[in-house]
């Protein structure tokens, strides 16, 4: 899909035709689109940079380009690892800027809806600015969303016997670990970024670069602080599910042992051989309080030891 935006009086419009000052962003396209971007100046190589999933970020600058890669966050419910990273590549090409993505991301909704009312399509350095901007903020929501999955399964693993609830920890955990690697390539490349001067023309642009730098901070301590929380806690919880199977099997033998009593009784009154008081009239009922008994017995022997 390839839709091309443009800053007009009326605000961010989406118009038909290329033009200057134009954004345009590119999802997944197909052949057509990627001949488009050729014939537009993007080379085929950094289009094949951007639409390559182990592509890492960096930046390259000519004289008549300047082509930015970074790693945006994804949601993928459907995938064995709900939360990952993809490229995004931004080349800044003359007057024009242009984003290519092989999947169509949250990012893009806040510059596309006026949430920056100071985004103009023609102010190509400062667009890219929101880019990592919004991509920073996504981090920072997606890692807020780990924070409440992993509360709901930890409240589940303290009465769970079984694996289900680590092995989804585990999703958890390899997610963070890929959220970790891109916010780091992601500010070593916006560290070479700030280094080359591409947005030291306004002041804005500046103070927008250093909010950037913090949001990609905090959210590379808030990664981190939540891979140690959640590699301690599966250690934790590992023991808990090995707990409570044990008393699961402890509740278990407790609860053979009661049953086993008045089979015992049973089986001793049971055989052709004379016994005692076999011949009383109250004999069954004498024999069926012994067995209740020594049940009612072992019952509470195991309530004070906490078996049930």
């Amino acid at each position: 899909m390839l839709t091309i935006y443009k800053t007009t009086e009326q605000g961010l419009e989406t118009i038909e035709m290329i033009a200057n000052g134009a954004w345009v962003n590119v999802v997944d396209p197909t052949p057509e689109e990627i001949e488009k971007l050729n014939n537009w100046g993007m080379d085929m190589d950094y289009i094949n940079y951007s639409l390559d999933q182990d592509e890492m970020p960096r930046m390259e600058r000519d004289e008549e380009y300047t082509f930015i890669l970074l790693r945006i966050p994804m949601y993928q419910p459907e995938s064995d690892v709900p939360y990952n990273t993809v490229p995004l590549g931004i080349m800044i090409l003359g007057s024009r800027i242009i984003t290519v993505c092989r999947y169509d991301s949250e990012i893009f909704k806040p510059l596309t809806n006026g949430k920056h009312r100071y985004l103009k399509t023609g102010k190509r350095y400062r667009l890219a600015l929101y880019i990592f901007l919004e991509t920073a903020v996504r981090y920072l929501n997606l890692l807020r969303e780990i924070n409440r999955a992993t509360e709901i399964v930890e409240d589940r693993l303290q009465k769970s016997t079984q694996n289900r609830e680590l092995l989804e920890l585990l999703k958890y955990q390899k997610s963070l670990t890929y959220f970790a690697t891109a916010l780091r390539s992601n500010e070593v490349m916006m560290e070479r970024v700030q280094k080359t001067q591409l947005f030291n023309y306004y002041e804005e642009d500046q103070d927008l670069l250093e909010d950037v730098l913090t949001e990609n901070q905090q959210a590379i301590q808030m990664t981190s602080i939540n891979t140690e929380i959640l590699s301690s806690m599966m250690g934790a919880f590992a023991s808990v599910i090995s707990n409570n199977l044990n008393g699961v099997m402890k509740a278990l033998a407790a609860l053979t042992i009661v049953l086993n009593m008045p089979v015992i009784v049973s089986s001793f009154y049971g055989m052709n051989v004379a016994l005692p008081g076999e011949g009383h009239p109250l004999a069954f009922v004498s024999v069926v309080v012994l067995a209740l008994g020594l049940s009612a017995i072992a019952i509470y022997v195991f309530y004070k030891r906490r078996w049930f």
